[in-house]
């Protein structure tokens, strides 16, 4: 069996020491957060000839956020950079207003990461992990006990805490990296492709946990994946990068929203309904069974619906296009996203006026 301490690091449990032990930040972003809870600033790392992250800036606030972007756009680079396990190589980062380069350790104690990768001992059971880590987080041995059956209840392993977790299923193994990741009751969550190897009934399961612990308890959280439907059901704010840059950071409607085109599809005659709308006026072009017609007020509704009527056209539907976040990623970066990277745009959660939130798993207050 590996040494406790050598897959503690990788699952970033971090001791919480009597001497470093800031105040904990607030849960919720508003009057009480001044500070953005991630502020990235020209943030570069390269190894060797590669380059993982380019000039990233962008600023985050609280609520449950996707950073979105394909495999190797540096997004497990940049949760990372933000726990202080790797060094940026030019730039700076800052976590609850802490330094990322000086102030790791500080950090930690109030984050919970979840690896991509499969990295627990096959030989431990879920509570002996789970425990370890809440010990090394600088829980009492008793709360460290209480706190592990918690969170295993939580994520649907406690009548299975006990077994060996080589005899695990990936969802299993899954949810042990989300219990841990937990224990220690953090402010943020940073899940790096939290659903991965997963079937979608798994999907479906762990994408509710993260839905559940961001929305119920006021944990921020930020979800990196390459899976762009999931982003959709879960986040309501996005940052998306590409090659290590800044592609875009908003909430999630606005990449969402209505392109000011109207879709028109007809089972045929799509060429002659395009042909009379444009004959009509109408910015109009066939593109397979639909056309495409230019919406600037509400008159394009009125002749796009008395020209299927006069052609007698067999009408499918019509409804108005809106942006799709697959559009993001067909061009690279330009110059437009990397003059915006100068000033970035924050992705700010509404401040929330419920309550003092609860603990995930205890339901006691945070």
């Amino acid at each position: 069996m590996p040494s406790p301490t050598s897959w503690s690091a990788t699952l970033g449990g971090a001791a919480r020491s009597p001497e470093r032990n800031p105040t904990p930040p607030p849960r919720r972003s508003g009057t009480l957060c001044p500070v953005p809870l991630i502020s990235v600033r020209s943030l570069t790392k390269r190894y060797g000839t590669v380059t993982a992250l380019d000039g990233l800036s962008v600023e985050i606030e609280a609520g449950i956020v996707g950073l979105v972007g394909s495999n190797g756009a540096g997004k497990s680079t940049l949760l990372k950079i933000l726990l202080g396990l790797i060094d940026a190589t030019s730039g700076d980062a800052s976590v609850f207003d802490l330094d990322v380069a000086s102030h790791g350790t500080d950090i930690r104690q109030f984050v919970g990461y979840m690896p991509e990768h499969d990295c627990l001992p096959p030989d431990a059971s879920a509570t002996d992990v789970v425990s370890h880590l809440a010990l090394m987080s600088g829980l009492p041995r008793t709360a460290a006990r209480e706190r592990t059956a918690e969170v295993l209840r939580h994520v649907g392993l406690y009548e299975e805490r006990y077994r060996a977790i080589g005899g695990y299923s990936t969802g299993m193994k899954q949810r042990v990296k989300l219990a841990q990741a937990l224990v220690h009751d953090p402010r943020l969550l940073l899940l790096d492709e939290p659903t991965n190897g997963l079937d979608p009934a798994g999907r479906d399961e762990m994408l509710e946990l993260v839905r559940r612990t961001g929305t119920e308890f006021g944990i921020a959280v930020i979800v990196a994946s390459h899976l762009l439907g999931e982003i959709e059901r879960v986040c309501d704010h996005l940052v998306a990068i590409e090659a290590g840059r800044l592609l875009r950071a908003a909430p999630l409607h606005a990449f969402t929203e209505r392109t000011g085109t109207l879709a028109v599809e007809v089972e045929e005659g799509s060429e002659a309904l395009a042909a009379r709308l444009t004959a009509a006026g109408l910015e109009a072009i066939a593109d397979g069974r639909a056309v495409l017609v230019a919406v600037a007020d509400e008159r394009p509704y009125d002749v796009v619906r008395d020209a299927i009527a006069e052609l007698g056209l067999p009408l499918v539907r019509i409804e108005p296009r809106r942006h799709r976040l697959e559009d993001l990623f067909r061009d690279g970066p330009g110059e437009a996203v990397a003059a915006d990277a100068e000033q970035p745009p924050p992705v700010t959660a509404a401040p929330a006026a419920d309550p003092p939130s609860a603990d995930p798993v205890s339901g006691a207050p945070g």
